[in-house]
């Protein structure tokens, strides 16, 4: 089998890459001049040059700390085979802690609960512009209209807006840097606010300078997305863009900063962004606004596809139904989240209803997917070499920053924070559940050595007083020995109903951290009798299990391993192929042993996510006409307190 292309061109620097990047990186990031100093100004009860300074200030340094160092610079070192993203981080660490684990479901969980406030507020912020003109015009069924043709065309993949978006976002970009530049050309003194020690005073001085830090964190929510999208555009075409957008963002929030301090009206709460445009520009400005708001949102809703693909390949997730509507590599399509997030942005729309409620929701989970990513990129470099003080210096510092906003950002519980974070926690009691419910059914997974039933293979495949089930019968295992396999596929060949095939297979899904890993290899444990295939599949790869082993199966017959007919003397006289049949077994809890407390909880929060899963047979993509699925009890040696005794 061959790896799949990789899409290396897009990934290379090139004119191209940095357009793409342009197109799918920034939206979140680039959008948050819409919103961030208006949340400023709008969260402080008094005006002053010393908020506006010092706000100018914070979000600059939070720029250049936050994302240039710690997410351009550093983060996307961290790279597993090109992909990014606090899934990809965690499959990169050595030794996968239960600690890892718990701390990726946190961050993933908040990283996911993000995808539905970004729409919403970004969406609603720029077609709060047109309200300029007419304040009387309908935000709120406007927004609710986008989102039902945005999330309808998810179906068909992006291919066809999705070579738009750079264009978009350069001219984006460039209208923010030529506003900005126009109100700093009119207040140059504003570019004073680059000295930290504004930053300083607006943590000291100013009233609610301190929580603040809430409204001004809102600058730098989009840059866990910019490491998800690592895999989609590669590290050097985001560091070199990146200097163009941060040129752009600092300039427009510079600009932001000069309007307000020659124009702002005590007492009132003017939208910095779209009141610095001039008049003829405005509609034009709030449809490029728009056009750039819907490119945010798609990326936040593929991202949202893509990190619950990469949790079902590791194991974080249950098992969903994932389409490929295009041929472009890794671009997939998810059903059940698609209609999730529909819904629930819309829903964020119609109860906050304006962008300026939202903000008050925004930035709370973000802040902990950041500290979730902040503590397990301390532990990697530290595993990769990284001097210990180094690696903990690197933590104290950027957890300081980030739990510095994660406090500022608390008192949003109370006003629509707790929205996001019940959304998080909902996530991440799914993961939990689920990876961990499977840690503690494969706990009481016994293996048994083949050698031991080598020659009662041979026998049951003569023994024709025993019905032949199928030519070929094939068992999913999860045993990685080649000379094991698990009791429960001994207890369903042989014990619970005795079945005779011709040629027994065990297929073996490897799911490596190797995110394009494409690969097989056979091991004829009884030749032509009992034969094992190992997948080697990256996470990235949509397992299809049942095109993969035909794939196997012609190869084999190519090179005279096996051969591919019916075992049946009146078909294979008509040449007829050989049939197969799928043995998948499900192994149930029984109610006969006792589990702790703990351990009963996990496996319910597992129960209630299997009815999220889809069944393992189309998990694998496998034929459902010749697969059939198989009960067996989980054993567990428990001692008896009391045997039940006979009457006389």
């Amino acid at each position: 089998m061959k790896e799949p292309e990789k899409n290396s061109d897009i990934k290379k620097l090139s004119f191209a890459g940095l357009l793409v990047t342009l197109g799918i990186v920034y939206g979140d990031i680039g959008t948050s001049p819409l919103y961030t100093i208006k949340a400023v100004t709008e969260g402080s009860d008094t005006f002053s040059e010393l908020l506006v300074f010092g706000a100018l200030s914070c979000v600059f340094w939070t720029l250049t700390l936050q994302t240039t160092i710690k997410y351009v610079l550093v983060t996307l070192n961290a790279d597993n085979k090109g992909e990014g993203g606090i899934f990809a981080l965690f499959a990169l660490i050595r030794h996968k802690n239960a600690w890892a684990a718990f701390l990726t479901m946190i961050g993933g969980g908040a990283l996911l609960a993000d995808g539905v406030i970004t729409p919403a507020i970004t969406v609603t912020s720029s077609i709060e512009g047109l309200q300029l003109f007419n304040n009387e015009i309908p935000v709120v069924p406007i927004v609710l209209i986008i989102f039902a043709v945005l999330f309808f065309i998810q179906q068909f993949g992006t291919n066809f807006v999705g070579i738009s978006f750079g264009p978009i976002m350069v001219l984006w970009f460039m209208m923010l840097g030529i506003l900005g530049f126009s109100q700093i050309i009119h207040y140059p003194k504003i570019l004073a606010a680059l000295n930290p020690v504004y930053a300083f005073r607006f943590l000291t001085e100013v009233p609610q300078g301190f929580i603040l830090l809430g409204a001004v964190f809102l600058c730098t929510t989009g840059a866990e997305a910019l490491y998800s999208d690592l895999g989609h555009c590669g590290r050097t075409n985001i560091r070199i863009t990146w200097i163009f957008v941060k040129t752009a963002l600092v300039i427009n929030y510079f600009g932001q900063g000069a309007w307000l301090m020659l124009h702002h009206i005590p007492g009132s709460y003017a939208t910095p962004f779209f009141s610095m445009m001039p008049g003829w520009f405005l509609l034009p400005g709030v449809i490029i606004s728009t056009a750039a708001a819907i490119i945010a949102s798609q990326a936040l809703i593929s991202g949202s596809f893509t990190l619950i693909s990469e949790a079902v390949s590791l194991n974080f997730w249950p098992n969903v139904r994932i389409l490929n509507p295009t041929l472009v590599k890794g671009q997939v399509y998810i059903p059940s989240v698609n209609y999730f997030l529909w819904i629930f942005c819309s829903l964020v729309v119609i109860f906050f209803r304006k962008s300026s409620n939202m903000e008050a929701a925004y930035g709370l989970a973000i802040t902990i997917t950041m500290i979730m990513t902040t503590l397990l990129l301390s532990h990697y470099l530290y595993q990769q070499g990284l001097k210990r003080r180094i690696a903990i210096l690197f933590m104290v510092v950027f957890l300081t920053i980030e739990v510095s906003f994660l406090i500022a950002n608390l008192h949003k519980f109370v006003y629509g924070g707790w929205f996001t974070l019940l959304l998080a926690a909902v996530y991440f009691l799914i993961m939990y559940g689920w990876y961990f419910g499977r840690k503690i059914k494969n706990r009481h997974i016994t293996f048994i050595n083949l050698s031991d039933y080598m020659d009662l293979f041979r026998e049951l495949r003569d023994d024709k007083t025993v019905p032949k089930m199928a030519t070929n019968l094939v068992y999913i295992i999860k045993a990685n020995r080649i000379d094991q396999v698990e009791s429960k596929v001994i207890y369903s060949i042989f014990s619970k109903q005795p079945k005779r095939a011709d040629t027994y297979w065990l297929i073996h899904v490897d799911r490596t951290n190797d995110p394009y890993q494409f690969e097989y290899k056979v091991n004829q444990i009884i030749p032509g009798i009992l034969i094992r295939i190992d997948f080697h599949l990256g996470f990235k790869i949509d397992p299809k299990i049942n095109l993969y082993f035909r794939e196997v199966i012609e190869d084999l017959v190519k090179s005279k391993e096996i051969a591919l007919e019916s075992s049946y003397t009146t078909l294979k006289k008509y040449n007829f192929p050989a049939d197969f049949k799928f043995v998948l077994i499900d192994r149930i809890m029984i109610r006969d042993y006792k589990l702790s407390k703990n351990e009963n909880v996990i496996l319910t929060l597992r129960n209630l996510a299997r009815r999220l899963s889809l069944p393992e047979e189309k998990s694998l993509q496998l034929d459902p006409t010749s697969t059939i699925v198989e009960k067996v009890p989980i054993i567990i040696d428990q001692p008896v307190d009391q045997r039940i005794t006979r009457m006389e």
